[in-house]
């Protein structure tokens, strides 16, 4: 049988070794953080697009289709829907999204996003944008997408920026 001998490593990982490996993930976090933090940024630019042009169609479809449009705007989700008559002052017609489904622009990653006033935006068939399907109050209105550029709709003349 072997004695063990005084040279017999023991095993784990020396100091430097330690040391060796968390420098070298402190240069991966610095080289890495800047590109995750990109590309988050990027998801919320996506919403806000997405948001955009919802909105851009809406008025769109509201003067091409002399119909009144209404939006809903929520964290998550634009919804569309159109009136079935000129003239109207309720939507009755979902207008489907690009993808067929009832939600024109969806995102679950949850960027919060506010209608200010908050409401339904009832984009009318001469480019109004309105607080009621009546068309009585022209109301300039804003949307805000967490850290991103605020969306403003121009009440006289539905222009979506």
């Amino acid at each position: 049988m072997r004695a063990k001998s005084s040279k017999a490593r023991s095993r784990g990982f020396t100091t430097i070794e330690l040391v060796a490996v968390i420098v070298l993930m402190g240069v991966l976090a610095v080289v890495a953080l800047p590109r995750i933090e990109g590309a988050l940024a990027q998801r919320g630019d996506h919403w806000r697009d997405q948001v955009l042009a919802a909105l851009r169609h809406a008025q769109a479809t509201a003067q091409s289709h002399r119909r009144l449009v209404c939006a809903t705007v929520a964290t998550g989700a634009v919804t569309l829907s159109i009136a079935t008559a000129n003239p109207a002052t309720a939507c009755a017609s979902t207008l489907p999204g690009p993808g067929g489904s009832a939600d024109y622009a969806s995102d679950d990653r949850g960027f919060a996003t506010s209608v200010s006033p908050a409401g339904t935006l009832y984009f009318q068939p001469n480019g109004r944008v309105t607080t009621d399907g009546a068309g009585s109050t022209a109301t300039d209105r804003s949307i805000t997408v967490s850290g991103q550029e605020t969306i403003s709709i121009v009440a006289e003349t539905g222009l979506v920026r």
